[in-house]
């Protein structure tokens, strides 16, 4: 008879459910269920934070529709975890958590790292349990992918104790499952045509398009529907590219003006949270039909008139065979539209002014725009950090779904490395460039180790402020240091943050005007190892914080 340890047990349970990549931290207890997966054939990407390597699990969910897999120790490790969990469950991502923990038999004994995992981390998932025994590892993993990837996507759990990894059982008796394959289902035939009838009333409909859209890879779907109906759509940060954002039919410039003026709303993918100002900015006669994979979504902060349960792609074909055709017979003639491509034309304008300033130190806009003539139509651009994310998501385009990740809905900082190495890895054949914040940045910056060991030639550039949404120069900086005045968002003006890309293998450039950034970027897409470039701009001053989501 053949005996297999639990940690291999594990190993094969993740093979057969078609783990390609495991993303985590090894120690005591997982070292050996680590060196078990890369038997498999399984790559294991060995992190150096569990926060990063848990950001990068749920970010590969979101670019895959399948889990991300992240392995971690106990106690700690687990705790460290809980931030990629969390924004997994947030953003509606699937993502399987894998934590050791204490042997069995010393629980309450105050064995190393003793934590209630299971009951920590249940909160925040689906699904948290530990197998009841070693044979019955592949029973409990086949389940929390399934509930990761069943209906809303979400973060699961596994707790593996020690005396599971280091134990065996016959590999007879190991339970045999099959590979999680998700079902999706369409929306009532009738709440189809009700919706069609309301938008067939439109005077000035408009379609929002969320980051679910995205991760459904519902892009041909919807772009068959605005190209049917014919009317403005809005897509949310991430869900930019779903449909090109150089459609005629793209308001993003005029977004304030579409959301007060539309008489009917198709959510597509898209909750009504604080990036969307909670349904506050639709006038109060706004009919919403919202289109959603989960019930419980429908109808939060706003009333919605129909709501379509079902998967997007299905559902979204659903209500364009069920359109007669576009809102007008010419769009152009609709005030609405009219409106929205002059408020388009005219903030364009105040934009590009603004790509061109002369200001030294440089603005936010003019580095971005210097980083924008340089990057390619496929470029995977990760953006994190306050303004840096903000202000980015007003400069870059994107024609293809799934080619722009931030914070989303979670608003956490410490993504960007994370998220940077789970795309570089999906998309091995494409740029990866993340664009982060000084602050941002120092949530992860030791990653950059990981990537170069990975071999990795991702593009890092900081944005160098000197501060958490603001900083100082120089001199206010030591004015204020002696007075014992420093503000709490200040950072040391002009950290060398390339010098860490040197000290870990990579490359690391400074630079300081707009003809040296531009250099920079085209040189570091022509790299193939990674490259930092640390851009120091205008650091903006003391002031007061405002955003545009912030409610009143």
């Amino acid at each position: 008879m053949t005996s297999l340890s639990g940690a291999q047990v594990l190993a094969k349970a993740l093979k057969q459910q078609g783990v390609e990549v495991v993303f985590g931290i090894v120690g005591i207890p997982v070292v050996e269920v680590a060196d078990a997966i890369q038997a498999e054939g399984i790559r294991f990407i060995a992190f150096r934070n569990e926060q990063s390597c848990s950001y990068a699990a749920s970010a590969w969910g979101f670019l895959n529709q399948k889990p991300g897999v992240c392995l971690v120790v106990s106690g700690p490790g687990v705790v460290h975890a809980l931030a990629g969990v969390v924004n997994s469950q947030v953003n509606t991502w699937p993502l399987v958590l894998i934590g050791g923990s204490c042997e069995t038999m010393l629980e309450g004994a105050g064995a190393f790292q003793e934590c209630l995992q299971v009951e920590m981390c249940r909160p925040y998932t689906k699904y948290s349990a530990r197998p009841p025994t070693i044979a019955q590892i592949p029973s409990t993993v086949e389940r929390a992918f399934r509930y990761a990837v069943t209906g809303r996507p979400a973060a699961t759990y596994v707790d593996l104790p020690a005396d599971f990894i280091q134990g065996t059982a016959e590999e007879a008796a190991v339970v045999r499952v099959r590979q999680v394959t998700p079902t999706f289902a369409q929306a009532d035939p009738a709440d189809v045509q009700r919706a069609a009838e309301i938008l067939a009333e439109a005077k000035s409909p408009l379609i929002v398009v969320g980051k679910g859209a995205a991760y459904a890879r519902a892009e041909a779907e919807i772009r068959a529907l605005v190209d049917k109906y014919q009317a403005p759509f809005l897509p949310t940060p991430m869900g930019k590219g779903v449909v090109p954002d150089a459609h005629p039919r793209n308001v993003s410039s005029a977004r304030s003006l579409a959301l007060k003026g539309a008489d009917v709303v198709i959510l597509l993918g898209a909750r009504l949270n604080w990036i969307l100002h909670f349904g506050r900015r639709f006038n109060e006669n706004t009919k919403i039909i919202q289109v959603d994979i989960s019930p419980e979504e429908m109808g939060v902060n706003v009333p919605v008139e129909v709501g379509l349960q079902g998967h997007l792609p299905l559902v979204v074909k659903q209500l364009t065979d069920a359109l007669q055709g576009p809102f007008v017979a010419d769009p152009e003639s609709s005030e609405f539209v009219r409106s929205l491509t002059e408020t388009t034309r005219r903030n364009g304008e105040k934009q590009e002014a603004k790509y061109h300033s002369d200001a030294s130190p440089m603005t936010y806009h003019r580095a971005f725009y210097e980083i924008k003539q340089k990057l390619p139509s496929d470029v995977v651009l990760v953006s994190e950090g306050a303004n840096t994310m903000d202000i980015a998501r007003t400069v870059y385009d994107f024609q293809e779904p799934r080619r722009r990740l931030d914070c989303a809905t979670f608003a956490n900082m410490g993504v960007g490395m994370g998220f940077a190495i789970a795309a570089q890895l999906h998309y091995p054949e494409q740029r990866v460039v993340a664009i982060v914040g000084d602050s941002a940045f120092g949530f992860s910056a030791m990653e950059l180790e990981t990537a170069v060991r990975s071999r990795l030639p991702l593009v890092v550039i900081v944005i160098n402020n000197n501060g958490i949404y603001f900083g100082l120069d120089q001199d206010e900086y030591d004015e204020l240091e002696k007075k014992g005045l420093l503000p709490c968002t200040a950072l040391t003006p002009d950290v060398r943050y390339e010098m860490i890309a040197e000290a870990v293998g990579a490359r690391g450039v400074l630079v300081k005007t707009p003809e040296d950034l531009g250099k920079a970027v085209e040189q570091a897409l022509e790299s193939d190892g990674l490259t930092l470039i640390n851009c120091l701009i205008n650091p903006g001053g003391y002031q007061k914080l405002q955003f545009a989501w912030m409610g009143k």
